[in-house]
């Protein structure tokens, strides 16, 4: 067991209660952003311990989301389960507070009344369906509107890292959606400082971090495109049960996973696995259930397959700078018929019934200084 969360401190920052509720979406926007490099997201793989949600152990030390849980760590010094050797202290600066997600609250009941454009599109380059994000960010690479992209990428074992893409011959190797999760934005820290113009990939809640990451630290982050995203795994769960024994395949034959029709669906060269969704979706990543976000609604473009034919990607436009940025693309073709919205709109709400819970209440509780106690504010 994790040493006990400690009471916060006096001006500690108010993820502690995120944290401690089990609502943190390890996106890693807090490590990017801390400026004594206290903030670690360190997930967890001992017995998958909360579906990979950070925890923390105590408030002044740099592992403010520690993994470390044994007892033979225990600092008597401290009273907590840390290194003393590498110990450094949070400053209180509060950075992290202003480009947490979950802080800074979700999209209202209407996720597409940001919306400026949409369409679908394909790319030439082999993706997940149209292919729309590969093909986003090889062309802004070759022309010099871009020099480093974070994405995450996978092995043969659907094992997933995140990748810092640097060209457009890079682009192709992050192609295709992996369903288990990363916090991309913890290596956002290296990346702004050997690059100028970057842009970044992920789901809605890494999305959002970097929208905030924009507005609270850098003008160097010049696109964040958003994934439209129902949960993700851990990959003890992906890797480890659902594909091998929910649905019976070898993950090395696997080529492509897909939600597609109420199933979750796993492609080999020579065949194809189905399972209902609601069978699995129980195993997503406990902050997943917290999350009111489908359509990545802070992205400045938005894509995903739902609402488009078979092989054409969802594109939504969501700002000046995402339609910018998408009208410099070359090598997508368009499709002239419009996003079919109904299914769109229907697993929005789907997504935000299933998940409700009263976030407004936690902010405002939260923000204002207060302790959050689930049970006295469960909807």
């Amino acid at each position: 067991m994790s040493a006990e969360i400690p009471a916060p401190q006096m001006g500690f920052p108010k993820i502690y209660q995120v944290i401690k509720n089990s609502l943190c979406t390890a996106c890693g926007g807090c490590e990017a952003i801390c400026p004594m490099q206290a903030a670690k997201v360190q997930l967890y793989d001992e017995a998958n311990y909360d579906k990979f949600t950070p925890t923390v152990d105590e408030p002044t030390v740099v592992k403010l989301f520690s993994e470390i849980s044994r007892e033979d760590n225990y600092c008597a010094n401290r009273q907590c389960y840390v290194d003393c050797d590498t110990c450094l202290a949070c400053q209180n600066c509060l950075a992290c507070e202003r480009i947490c997600p979950i802080l800074d609250g979700f999209p209202g009941d209407d996720e597409l009344d940001n919306v400026i454009d949409q369409r679908i599109g394909k790319s030439s380059i082999h993706g997940q369906d149209g292919g729309a994000v590969t093909g986003i960010l090889k062309s802004l690479f070759e022309q010099g509107e871009i020099d480093a992209a974070l994405s995450v990428s996978r092995n043969e074992d659907w094992e997933t890292e995140v990748v810092v893409l640097t060209s457009a011959e890079q682009v192709a190797s992050a192609a295709g959606t992996k369903y288990t999760y990363e916090p991309v934005l913890s290596s956002l820290r290296e990346v702004l400082k050997n690059y100028e113009k970057i842009a970044v990939v992920g789901t809605p809640c890494q999305a959002h971090a970097a929208s905030l990451l924009r507005e609270n630290l850098t003008d160097k982050i010049k696109l964040v495109i958003g994934l439209i995203c129902m949960e993700s795994f851990t990959y003890d769960d992906m890797g480890e049960n659902i594909i091998p024994n929910i649905m019976g395949l070898d993950r090395k034959t696997v080529k492509k996973l897909d939600f597609a029709k109420g199933k979750f669906v796993a492609e080999t060269a020579d065949d194809k696995a189905l399972v209902p969704i609601k069978e699995i979706a129980h195993l997503a990543r406990k902050p997943c259930h917290h999350c009111m976000d489908y359509t990545s609604y802070y992205a400045d473009i938005s894509v995903g397959s739902i609402g488009s034919p078979d092989g054409w990607s969802t594109i939504f436009i969501r700002n000046n700078i995402g339609k910018e940025y998408l009208d410099k693309v070359k090598g997508i073709e368009y499709h002239d018929k419009p996003i079919f919205m109904d299914i769109v709109v229907k697993l929005a709400a789907q997504k935000h019934k299933n998940n409700a819970w009263d976030y407004k209440k936690f902010n405002e509780v939260v923000w204002a200084g207060g302790e959050w106690t689930p049970e006295e504010h469960s909807t």
